[in-house]
Order: C-alpha cells, then sequence, then structure tokens
C-alpha cells in the first residue's frame, strides 16, 4: 500500500498510519507532491511540501482565530511520492494512483505541492468516486490559469484550470484572481459555470456577495489554495507573484464558511521556497493549520 510514497519528515501533530487498513470514519491524508516542471517565472515549487511540514513546527496547537484545537482533528501525514520530473503525464498517473489508495483506505487527500497542474490529477481521481458534475471547484488564486495551452503545451500550471474545466464540474469559483490574458477573459465570460471575485471588489466590508454564493452551494467541494492568490506582503515566495492579493484576515473568514460545506479534497501549491521558517513557509504552514482545525471539528 502507497507503494509511491517516501516520508520526508511529518507535519506537526498528523498521525502515522502504518497500514492500518481502512478507516472506520472518513480522514484526511497529507501527501506532497513536490513536482515542478512548467513553472514559467520563479522555479522552486518541489521543495514547497518539506518547508511547509518544517513551518507547521512554528505553530502551536491551538488556533485561537477559531478558537479549536488541531489536536482534535484525525488526519495522517503519508509522506511524499515519488514524482517524475518534466513528465507530467506520468506524475499525474502517480499521483492519481496514490489518490485512489488514500480513497481504499478512507483517507481524504490533502495534497502539499509542487506546482498547480497537481489539481487536476486529484479531481481526475476523485472523478472515479464522485460525479464531478455535482463538484465544486474553489480556487483561491491570482491567475485564472485559463489558457488554452502555453507555448503549444496543454498541462501546465497556466492552463490547468482550463483543463479543470474540460472535466465538466457543476461550477468553478475562483476568489482573488486579478490576472488574465484576453482570450482566457473572454473565455470566462462566455461560461456560465465560472465565477471571479476580484480582491479589489472584496472589502471586508463588502463580502456578502461571496458569502451567498458559498452558502448556496449543493454538493461536495474540492479547494484549491494558489499561494499566489495571497497579497506578496503576505506570501512574497511564489511562482508567480502579483500585488493586490488577498489578506489572511480575509482567507480566515471566507476558509471557516467554506469548512462548512462537504470537503472531499485539498491542495496547497506553487509555494516556491527552500528556506526553512521564512514567512512564506510559514503562512503556507498556517493555510494548512487552519484548514484542518476547522474540517477535523465539525
Amino acid at each position: 500500500m502507497f507503494s509511491s510514497i517516501y516520508n520526508p519528515g511529518i507535519f506537526l501533530y498528523s498521525k502515522t498510519f502504518k497500514n492500518m487498513g481502512r478507516l472506520d470514519n472518513p480522514s484526511w491524508g497529507i501527501v506532497g507532491i513536490p513536482f515542478d516542471s512548467t513553472s514559467s517565472y520563479n522555479p522552486g515549487t518541489r521543495t514547497a511540501p518539506t518547508m511547509i511540514r518544517e513551518g507547521s513546527f512554528s505553530l502551536e496547537s491551538y488556533n485561537m482565530t477559531y478558537k479549536k484545537s488541531i489536536t482534535s482533528a484525525d488526519f495522517y501525514d503519508l509522506g511524499n511520492i515519488n514524482v517524475v520530473h518534466a513528465n507530467f503525464n506520468e506524475t499525474s498517473k502517480i499521483i492519481e494512483n496514490t489518490i485512489e489508495e488514500l480513497s481504499s483506505v478512507n483517507l481524504k487527500p490533502l495534497l502539499l505541492g509542487g506546482e498547480h497542474t497537481i489539481t487536476l490529477s486529484a479531481l481526475k481521481a476523485l472523478s472515479k468516486e464522485c460525479n464531478i458534475e455535482e463538484l465544486t471547484v474553489i480556487d483561491f488564486d491570482a491567475h485564472c490559469d485559463m489558457a488554452k495551452d502555453v507555448l503549444f503545451e496543454k498541462f501546465t500550471h497556466a492552463t490547468v484550470m482550463r483543463r479543470v474545466h474540460e472535466l465538466n464540474p457543476k461550477e468553478i469559483i475562483q476568489i482573488g484572481v486579478r490576472s488574465a490574458s484576453d482570450e482566457e477573459y473572454e473565455f470566462i465570460k462566455s461560461q456560465e459555470n465560472i465565477t471571479i471575485f476580484e480582491p479589489s471588489k472584496l472589502s471586508n466590508d463588502n463580502l456578502s456577495s461571496l458569502r451567498k454564493t458559498i452558502e448556496s452551494i449543493e454538493g461536495p467541494i474540492y479547494l484549491s489554495i494558489d499561494c499566489d492568490g495571497f497579497d506578496p506582503s503576505i506570501i512574497p515566495k511564489v511562482g508567480n507573484p502579483l500585488p493586490n492579493g488577498i489578506s489572511m484576515d480575509f482567507f480566515e473568514k471566507i476558509l471557516s464558511e467554506i469548512c462548512k460545506k462537504e470537503c472531499i479534497g485539498f491542495d496547497i501549491v506553487e509555494l516556491a521556497t527552500n528556506l526553512i521558517g521564512d514567512s512564506s513557509s510559514v503562512a503556507a504552514s498556517k493555510i494548512v493549520h487552519d484548514f484542518l482545525t476547522l474540517v477535523g471539528n465539525k
């Protein structure tokens, strides 16, 4: 079981699975995916799983934002998969097989990227377990990643949400997007199941539209966090930084609304740092900590 995984360390407070067999209750399985092959600006996301785990050791168990403890959550850190660098297709097959193994023992995937292409692989695997036409994908991101191709390449970090859209999910909700090509923007406007919330229109005094959208979601959710969705003052070390992003305070408020729904998968991607304990890796760890605290204390 989990033949493609090796263990480089753990996210603090996680349990060790040790081939326990199928769990009675669904839990979360952390898997690192150190894949970084289509970066177009600042490479380095392959080291992010290690940096996120290291950053977790700076975080205490009680989450004062939500007044809950992460120690009440039930989750396991299984390690990293062995990716095939520079080969998206083979890496995608390994990701899909690994997520299918997780599902077989009642573990939901919590993926530490790595570049954003891993989201497509995760959703392809999950679509074998659920009806993707009933699934809502929520994507925090600076870029819409809806390009038809990039330099004739179909599978890149800048095309991933276009490929996700082709899987025919119920809806894609993108939060924090503030950059797109002309072609992408025209494509988005032509689609009824893509909704974008720009950060410039989402002040703390004007969240009602987004909250209503989240409250109205019926069916399961897959949550993808591209670290460049945040303002560079919060997470500067990403693959493609862009000013005027969302704040951590805003994110934590919206995350609490999202986690009231049925989340079946989560990833955090595009962190690009190899420095232990820097502000970017600790912030990314806090995002994972927040998510696990919320989903583990429903």
